[in-house]
């Protein structure tokens, strides 16, 4: 039995002592008829299980987001904190799985909690399913179905992003049985599945009180969750899961593109808002964390250098490893007016200083400030350093919507719909259909010429300050050369900036499946070696270059 995975319930039990029964509340076994008693025990319970499953994610700098960040050239940090220090080399390290290892906290905390969540739900479902069994009317049975397993597939979509492999849950299951692990790609078709029938529940013509709306503190936030809202959204997050799963190229390559269009052709037609709130959450540490300009967050030119147009880019880029950066902290000088304009340092920073967006719901004017001089705090290696900072969300750190870090925050941006769309429409040869979705934030929040060449080959518009710049052969020893994008590469750029920051993982699960992270890096964890332990089974590590599975190869730009 896998206790960590049933951490609710107890199991009554007797103990006969003369004439007389006493009952025993046994901790470890489960008693989900005890939990689940009443319609109301199980409807309270079901309402935090997103907030449950949000913690697992976001709640915390004890998982892996900050490893996957510095991974993925998203973050820098030397910083052994959370175990960015020992996974932001070059070469890079494996993802250790070994027993006592030193980020075993942060390894297992998502697999725990999700499966958890996945248990929880499923427990849930199985109540409503028994016949004798309502919350009040088919409405609202209704209601509590959809949004069961929209949570449990999220919570074993974000299993199979994450971990190489894990257990499912159905509601089918005996609470005893902890399920028999398998890969990501089956556990993905389970979450897949889940969201689904979260969606023909929500889809029900039923009678009765208390359907739709959602309760307002079941996904906390701004946007009322009717019948209309809750399709939408599940339909969101079903087509980032269905694109993110992949560890390579060919696997992304072949996603069921036309599913993915679909889900966001039908998904938000706004930015998904999150009300956070630092004590009952939802919440999000490590953008908290990363917004404090540290040396637990430094720009790396690796990727926004894609935007430079000065040359010292393609300077940079072309230096062996070890001396990229050593002589000053990189500067560049871009047309992406996401970026502070002007062609020197002390420009930039009187174009944009973050001050001018501290004060409450202030959304800043630039997504990244050139730092003031004396702030400069770098630590590691030289390729880490730039003048660069990610301050969108710098409002909400500082002031939020009244105070620091409770208000309203993106938490599933519109354009990240627009371009898993793109990509889709690209990949199918649509390529004006693609253009359209890419120029919404290319035109509109960059300021970068329109795409208007509708093939796959032709670069970007902006001559010698198109944008982005892509490198090839971006080897450790030096020799790559930068060249304009495509319009797949602008597509690229465009989910990058639009995504920083912006949810789990962003730049790392694109870029596994793209095959545009560095030689030997963990395209995903191993199950931890706690839960291999319990069920007897070998323990493994993955990544690195010493023989691991799941290393990904050197890829598009070389490195």
């Amino acid at each position: 039995m896998i206790r960590t995975m049933i951490r609710y319930g107890v199991l009554a039990g007797a103990v006969v002592l003369g004439a007389c029964e006493l009952a025993v509340q046994n901790p470890n076994q489960p008693e989900t008829e005890r939990v689940l008693k009443t319609a109301a025990d199980v409807e309270n319970l079901l309402g935090t299980q997103y907030l449950r499953w949000h913690i697992a994610i976001y709640g915390s700098l004890s998982n892996v987001w900050g490893m996957a960040n510095v991974q993925s050239f998203e973050d820098y940090s030397s910083l052994s904190n959370n175990c960015m220090g020992q996974r932001v080399g070059i070469p890079r390290a494996g993802n250790d799985n070994t027993i006592g290892n030193g980020c075993a906290t942060e390894q297992s905390r998502m697999y725990f909690i999700d499966s958890e969540v996945a248990r929880i739900t499923s427990n849930v479902l199985a109540k409503l399913d028994d016949p004798t069994f309502t919350l009040g009317s088919p409405a609202q049975d209704a209601r509590a179905r959809a949004f069961a397993q929209f949570v449990r597939g999220l919570a074993l979509g974000y299993l199979a992003l994450v971990y190489d492999q894990a257990a499912i849950v159905t509601p089918q299951m005996s609470t005893q049985d902890a399920g028999t692990l398998v890969g990501y790609n089956e556990v993905m078709a389970a979450a897949l599945d889940a969201l689904q029938k979260s969606l023909d529940a929500a889809n029900l013509t039923v009678t009765g009180a208390n359907g739709f709306p959602l309760p307002g503190g079941w996904i906390p936030g701004p946007t009322s969750m009717t019948q209309a809202e809750f399709i939408k959204l599940v339909r969101t997050y079903r087509a980032r899961l269905r694109a993110s799963v992949a560890r390579t190229p060919t696997e992304r390559a072949a996603v069921n593109w036309d599913l993915v269009i679909a889900d966001a052709q039908n998904g938000i037609t706004a930015d998904h808002l999150n009300t956070t709130n630092t004590v009952t959450g939802p919440f999000n540490s490590w953008l908290a964390q990363w917004l404090t300009f540290t040396t637990w967050h430094q720009m790396t030119p690796f990727v926004i250098g894609m935007a430079d147009n000065s040359g010292a880019y393609s300077a940079w880029i072309s230096a062996a490893i070890d001396n990229r950066g050593t002589a000053s902290s990189f500067f560049m000088v871009t047309d992406d007016k996401r970026f502070p304009q002007g062609a020197t340092r002390a420009a930039q920073q009187t174009d944009f200083a973050i001050t001018s967006c501290s004060t409450p719901s202030t959304p800043c004017k630039r997504y990244f400030v050139n730092r003031p001089s004396g702030n400069d705090t770098f630590s590691g290696s030289s390729w880490g350093w730039s003048n660069y900072d990610f301050v969108r969300f710098y409002s909400w750190r500082t002031s939020g919507d009244g105070t620091g870090q409770n208000g309203k925050l993106i938490f599933f941006t519109k354009a990240e719909l627009d371009l898993l769309q793109a990509e889709g429409q690209i990949r199918k040869g649509n390529y004006a259909a693609a253009a359209a979705l890419i120029n919404n934030s290319r035109v509109a929040n960059g300021g970068l010429p329109a795409i208007t060449a509708f093939d796959a080959t032709s670069p970007v518009p902006g001559g010698a300050a198109c944008v982005p710049k892509v490198p090839a052969n971006a080897s450790a020893g030096g020799g790559a050369t930068v060249s304009c994008g495509n319009m797949f590469e602008a597509m690229k750029w465009e989910k990058r900036v639009e995504t920083a920051y912006t949810h789990f993982g962003a730049w790392f699960l694109d870029s596994r499946g793209w095959g545009d992270l560095p030689e030997g890096t963990g395209v995903h964890w191993a199950a931890p070696f706690q839960d291999l332990q319990a069920r007897g089974e070998a323990i493994y590590s993955t990544g690195g270059t010493t023989g691991n599975t799941g290393s990904a190869v050197k890829g598009t730009y070389g490195w």
